[in-house]
């Protein structure tokens, strides 16, 4: 059975998407960018801050599942530029203290609202 995700405290989809679906144990969640929610401004003063951002978003979702960042397989992050592949990682890092899921990281040319990372996971319970 198909359950849409919702979290008061990621934010909001702006579009025709959800933050997020769970079906068969299998959490899928949309990208996430450095949105705070209860703003909906942007926090982006350095590729650090951001992913820092991005991450809390992904783990408001995450928890709104019953999950947390141990049952993530698979990460997909994009960035604007492979020059803050080094600082991103340090921030991502942070939240894989052990058994760090699959991911792959991919330069792109942009990303939704010119953000310079965005981040979607795959997660099982």
């Amino acid at each position: 059975m198909k359950k849409v995700i919702k979290s008061d405290l990621a934010p909001a989809p702006v579009g025709p998407y959800s933050q997020a679906v769970l079906i068969n144990g299998t959490l899928y969640c949309s990208g996430q960018v450095a949105l705070v929610p209860a703003t909906g401004k942007l926090n982006n003063q350095d590729i650090k801050t951001e992913t820092k951002q991005v991450m809390e978003n992904l783990a408001a979702i995450l928890k709104e599942s019953e999950m947390s960042f141990s049952n993530v397989v698979k990460c997909s992050i994009f960035l604007k530029d492979m020059a803050d592949f080094a600082e991103m990682n340090s921030v991502y890092g942070n939240y894989f203290t052990s058994e760090p899921p699959a991911r792959e990281t991919v330069q792109v040319s942009a990303l939704p609202l010119n953000v310079n990372i965005e981040i979607s996971l795959i997660a099982y319970k």
